[in-house]
């Protein structure tokens, strides 16, 4: 009878594991980019601010005024996550209200207001 043990009938493999730092670097930054990539964001385009006293705002009424800081014309503010970004005119696409960015905050930048 032909006995063998368990360990004769097994293949080694060899798991070889990348050891050069870029490599690894590389596949932490694309693990980075993916969950990044899914995380939701909050844009909102600001036409102007007022700043008012409690009691003019307890008297707005329907119809009422509130003037803002910004000058007919000028761009409005696009931000994400209440951080300017970018800078752009209103459009109309399809029956919805659009922004042009007409100037776009550098990289640098952003990531220094975060």
């Amino acid at each position: 009878m032909n006995t063998t043990t368990l360990e004769e009938n097994v293949t080694p493999v060899n798991l070889v594991q990348p050891t050069d730092p870029a490599h690894i670097a590389h596949e932490q930054e694309a693990i980075n980019a993916r969950v990044l990539e899914n995380i939701p964001v909050t844009i909102s385009v600001e036409v102007g601010r007022a700043v008012i006293k409690i009691s003019d705002l307890m008297r707005l009424t329907q119809g009422s005024v509130v003037e803002l800081d910004r000058i007919a014309g000028e761009p409005l503010d696009l931000l994400i996550n209440n951080v300017v970004v970018a800078q752009g005119e209103v459009v109309l696409v399809n029956d919805r209200y659009g922004i042009r960015l007409t100037r776009v905050v550098s990289a640098a930048q952003r990531i220094k207001n975060l």
